[in-house]
């Protein structure tokens, strides 16, 4: 409390409404006890932390959901026409000569 409001004898002091008295009154609590606060504190830094993990993984979880069905459409990845060659190979019908030159072609 402020001097005046401690030392007030006069009927002003005494019989004023209590809103008129809190007009003249400074903060009287301090920053770092407001409840609000401890946004600005470590407490504040944990939360900002933890929001940025959750919408990070739920953006992650976006993502690799996202790859994961449009990968669901394509083939396992296959080389069909390495495939083919090898097959050809194995059954005598070119030689390693036009096998390799062929492989090499189908890399490139």
């Amino acid at each position: 409390m402020n001097r005046r409001t401690i030392t007030a004898g006069s009927a002003a002091g005494v019989l004023a409404p209590a809103s008129a008295l809190a007009q003249d009154r400074t903060w009287e609590w301090q920053w770092s006890t407001h409840p609000m606060m401890f946004m600005w504190g470590a407490g504040g830094i944990v939360m900002m932390l933890m929001m940025l993990v959750f919408w990070g993984l739920i953006i992650a979880g976006l993502v690799v959901g996202l790859r994961w069905l449009i990968g669901q459409g394509r083939a396992g990845g296959r080389d069909e026409a390495m495939e083919i060659l090898r097959l050809r190979y194995a059954r005598g019908e070119i030689d390693k000569q036009e096998f390799d030159s062929r492989a090499r072609d189908l890399r490139s």
